[in-house]
């Protein structure tokens, strides 16, 4: 691999660690923005479920607006957008303005993850192997230190800091990418002509719009009536319209010739279907923790911010340590085996949740967060390879789709799942109550792949 290759790998790698990275910070910033802003746990809880439900919608859409306008515009058009939203939160003038700048960062920083990879795919054309798996470090290791990088700023400054600390690698990433992104080939003649409501058709802005606003009011009926402690009648309007809304998105998607999210494929390959549920409960459980921890740590055991962080380390590393490892064992023996180990360390993790006491040593949370964190190690890896063992080799780009589309739906559900655990306050009783609850999501887990142990194909076989 030349020099320039490196330098473009390194410019792609800057952009798309900013979701990874803002999306993991904001977990040690929760209490210090229910203090600033005067808000409940529920209510602040959308600062993290804005930006997910926006990175599953603008993700697939700028993927798909990178085909017609170029990657090379969607890339640098991101980096401008994230690099925006990072100047002007700080200056959020209530909450809501800065859950609306957290949106807008969540789409400048999909963009990027959207068309990183393809680029890298696209302009480096030997050893993609190695190239993929230095932008899988940059996307790993963001997540895995932004809780600790969230700790130090916020100790040393306040909830700004996690904005302000992209402009850095913004700058670089926009230098690097203007010097060695390739130019855009010129639009097509089909995308030239492409009228507005062709476009629209095409993104399927009608299905975003009835996702979108379907998932928000769902949302909002079922977390109001949680944070004010009694459910009224906008409460239940709120709902019904949201159940409503994904009702209508669901007829409308197995109508629609350009669905935003195929259904139909659902139905006709199962095996990817179970994949795409099982991904979707690893989630639940790995960003129940993820977020529900910090808060327990700094809300119940008075830890601060920049210990909170120390602590969170574990997970991370832990994670990027059994990467690795997942990856050999998996080619030798296929990815059931890692899948049923992960469940049972996800449920000893669980476990210990439940048997945690006031008076406990503080550090003894590292057990659980070293057992989801090599769970989370082996889950990266086998729950991949699984996806590709399921999924037809004609629909595997948009296999990959839907198979983020499940991630970020099991990271919304975590937080919605803290939120009405939790209420108006976290506590070390709603603490306990959510390790019973994820207890029972990870023996679901190992009860579903101990029933397909029997079966157990290595990947070159099942290839």
């Amino acid at each position: 691999m030349g020099r320039r290759s490196w330098w473009l790998m390194i410019s792609v790698g800057l952009g798309i660690l900013l979701n990874p990275l803002n999306s993991s910070m904001v977990s040690v910033a929760i209490p210090e923005l229910q203090h600033a802003f005067h808000l409940d746990f529920t209510a602040v809880s959308w600062i993290i479920i804005s930006f997910y439900i926006a990175s599953a919608v603008a993700q697939p859409v700028m993927g798909k607006a990178s085909d017609l306008f170029g990657r090379r515009k969607i890339f640098l058009l991101g980096l401008t957008t994230a690099l925006l939203a990072s100047c002007v939160a700080p200056l959020s003038p209530s909450f809501g303005w800065l859950v609306l700048f957290r949106i807008l960062q969540s789409i400048g920083t999909s963009m990027m993850v959207a068309v990183g990879m393809a680029i890298v795919r696209i302009h480096i054309t030997e050893k993609q192997s190695t190239a993929l798996s230095v932008l899988s470090i940059f996307l790993s290791g963001a997540a895995a230190f932004g809780p600790f990088m969230g700790g130090i700023l916020i100790h040393g400054w306040d909830w700004r800091a996690i904005f302000i600390v992209n402009l850095p690698f913004v700058a670089a990433s926009f230098l690097l990418a203007w010097l060695t992104i390739p130019k855009d080939e010129p639009v097509t003649t089909m995308a030239s002509r492409m009228t507005p409501r062709q476009w629209m058709t095409r993104m399927d802005m009608t299905g975003i719009l009835l996702f979108t606003t379907g998932l928000v009011a769902l949302l909002i009926g079922i977390l109001a009536a949680k944070s004010s402690g009694n459910v009224t009648p906008l409460h239940v309007i709120a709902f019904l319209t949201g159940a409503v809304l994904l009702v209508a998105f669901v007829r409308h998607e197995l109508k629609s010739a350009s669905p935003f999210i195929p259904l139909r494929t659902f139905a006709r390959y199962p095996a990817m279907t179970r994949v795409n549920v099982e991904f979707m409960l690893v989630n639940v459980l790995y960003y129940s923790l993820f977020f529900g921890l910090p808060s327990y740590l700094q809300t119940v055991r008075h830890v601060n911010e920049f210990d909170t962080g120390i602590l969170m380390l574990s997970l991370g590393l832990c994670s990027l340590a059994a990467s690795p490892f997942a990856g050999r064992w998996i080619e030798k023996s296929g990815p059931r085996p890692a899948q049923f180990t992960s469940a049972i360390l996800m449920t000893f993790g669980s476990v210990w949740i439940v048997f945690l006491h006031p008076s406990s040593p503080v550090f003894s949370v590292c057990v659980a967060l070293a057992a989801f964190g090599v769970s989370n190690g082996l889950n990266n890896v086998a729950m991949q390879a699984a996806m590709f063992n399921s999924s037809p080799k004609e629909i595997i780009g948009v296999a990959s789709g839907l198979f983020n589309t499940s991630r970020y739906i099991g990271t919304i559900l975590s937080s919605l799942l803290i939120g009405i655990v939790m209420g108006g306050k976290f506590n070390f009783a709603g603490f306990r109550v959510l390790g019973i609850i994820l207890t029972v999501i990870a023996m679901t887990l190992v009860w579903l792949n101990r029933r397909r142990r029997a079966s157990l194909i290595p990947v070159s076989a099942e290839r």
